[in-house]
């Protein structure tokens, strides 16, 4: 009776030592590696374990430990067949098994009722009449992997929550640096010959939307809207790509058409042909009153002429920058403002929403709000308060650009 509690004893000793360590290892924040170690020393030294598999799940099941069995368990094991039908501590040696190699034991590991781990045991040491030594000790390892398995996930919570914060800090950057490219409203050139107007919200912290506008001589500005293929970090890249060699090649002894060419060649060699822009590109004179466009598969902008009440669409153009290795053609078009007129230029994530029935593409709304003596400014306030833009409407789901001009005509803006 004294030998047999001083084995409890010693058992009940050596477990509080264990979990005693283990929380110590924990509390010093030693490495993943150190405590899966330390963790498989305890069960193949202390408890005389022959094998031991633990698998793991964070964002996908994983092998946290193998020790004794082949290499390739665990690219066999099929965690939803073979493994969830066991909710509590289970001998499964007379079973039918799927496992490429024989499973004795297998103990799930739960946290808030939900398997979190699964240790599996096998080649265990019989004695006496075929009873395990391992079995004494079955809750002791399962509380013991719980611990470990849980710590190690809080670690990589951790660590992930330091790569979210990291990767929020680079976007908040990002975003700086590319809302520095784009001119402000109050950047754009506003008076006797031409007022501008702009609007810019990315869907993400960065976008793929970008508009300029460029002061080429004393009488001639050139501006444009334009639109990558897809959103995010890829595309913001290729933007900002796209907007340096676009201040590099818009020059005003350039025509729009050798600029179109030579961009097309520089998206090519940007992209790969993985993605493409579309581009409204314009040049106006103040003093012919001449505005000069070429629509690259961009969103037509709306002309409106205040005299006569016309609301024409700018399409004459080409297919966008980085479709095709050659431009097969470029439609430059021309046209005198001589009455007092709004060019009203967009990017799609204007008219594009998504209703009920899936995405929806309309430009009604548009054409209502501008057909009408109100400034551009007022125009577009309008459109952005109308379409809850600012306030984070659902229905929204790209970056929305605008960028417009009105033109005095010959008679000025009166």
């Amino acid at each position: 009776m004294g030998k047999f509690s001083d084995n409890r004893l010693k058992i009940s000793t050596f477990k509080l030592n264990a979990l005693l360590d283990i929380t110590l290892a924990i509390n010093d924040n030693v490495s993943v590696t150190e405590l899966i170690r330390r963790y498989e020393k305890m069960l193949t030294d202390d408890l005389d374990i022959g094998k031991v598999i633990v698998l793991k799940f964070s964002d996908k099941w994983e092998c946290l430990l193998n020790s004794g069995f082949a290499n390739s368990f665990f690219g066999k094991v099929d965690v939803e067949r073979d493994l969830d039908i066991y909710d509590e501590i289970s001998f499964i040696t007379s079973e039918p098994q799927q496992f490429p190699e024989l499973v004795d034991i297998v103990i799930p590991v739960t946290h808030k009722d939900k398997a979190i781990a699964y240790v599996l045991i096998g080649d265990i040491e019989e004695e006496g009449e075929g009873v395990s030594p391992i079995i004494k000790h079955l809750r002791f390892i399962q509380t013991l992997s719980n611990i470990i398995t849980v710590a190690i996930e809080n670690k990589r919570l951790f660590q992930e929550s330091l790569r979210q914060e990291a990767l929020k800090k680079e976007m908040e950057l990002a975003s700086k640096m590319q809302s520095m490219l784009i001119p402000t409203s109050e950047k754009l050139p506003s008076h006797d010959f031409i007022r501008m107007q702009a609007f810019y919200h990315p869907h993400f912290e960065v976008g793929g939307d970008y508009y300029d506008v460029i002061q080429l001589s004393k009488n001639d500005v050139g501006f444009c809207i334009a639109d990558v293929s897809g959103k995010g970090i890829s595309a913001a890249i290729l933007m900002s790509n796209f907007q340096a060699n676009l201040r590099a090649l818009y020059t005003a002894d350039q025509s729009l058409t050798d600029t179109l060419t030579r961009l097309n060649k520089s998206v090519l060699n940007s992209a790969e042909g993985e993605k493409f822009i579309t581009l409204f590109i314009a040049r106006y004179n103040y003093q012919t009153r001449k505005l000069t466009y070429v629509n690259a598969g961009h969103n037509p902008p709306f002309l409106y002429e205040f005299g006569s009440e016309k609301l024409s669409q700018l399409d004459s153009g080409c297919v966008g920058m980085g479709m095709l290795d050659e431009l097969p053609f470029i439609n430059e078009a021309s046209l005198t403002l001589d009455q007092p007129s709004k060019l009203f230029c967009y990017t799609d994530g204007l008219v594009e929403v998504i209703q009920d029935s899936g995405v929806e593409f309309g430009t009604e709304d548009l054409e209502k709000e501008l057909c009408n003596p109100d400034s551009l400014e007022d125009n577009i306030a309008t459109i952005i308060e109308n379409q809850k833009i600012m306030e984070g409407s659902a229905a929204i789901f790209d970056d929305i650009s605008i960028i417009g001009a009105e033109f005095p005509g010959k008679n000025g803006f009166s």
